[in-house]
């Protein structure tokens, strides 16, 4: 059974950071694109952040750049989101996303992915 864990959320002041992990079990996502979303009340699920198999190529959302660093240690299974100066805005269920196949270039749209993990919550207070 393939599974993506998410943890690390939680409740941070504005101008805090937080480090989201995202763990993989029941196969190897070593070779494939993985990539985080976020999904606020009452909004659509919107990209975040992704990086190729191997580390080398990432791409952020406008939102995200400059102050989120998405990484993966592909020997422990886990891609991690760290985010720093949080805002308000920032608020949202985090999900982790595998993309399949391993030859699947990154992608930025949600369509694309078939494995998901269950979101963990990151709230910014002002």
């Amino acid at each position: 059974q393939v599974q993506l864990v998410e943890s690390g959320g939680g409740l941070v002041q504005a101008g805090g950071s937080l480090r989201l992990s995202c763990a993989a079990s029941g196969r190897t996502f070593s070779n494939n694109a993985m990539a985080w979303f976020r999904q606020a009340p009452g909004k659509e699920r919107e990209f975040v952040a992704v990086l190729s198999w191997n580390g080398r190529d990432t791409y952020y959302a406008d939102s995200a750049k400059g102050r989120f660093t998405i990484s993966r240690d592909n020997a422990k299974n886990t891609v991690y989101l760290q985010m720093n100066s949080l805002n308000p805005e920032d608020t949202a269920v985090y999900y982790c996303a595998a993309r399949y196949p391993s030859s699947a270039v990154p992608s930025n749209r949600a369509t694309d992915y078939t494995y998901w993990g269950q979101g963990t919550q990151v709230t910014v207070s002002s």
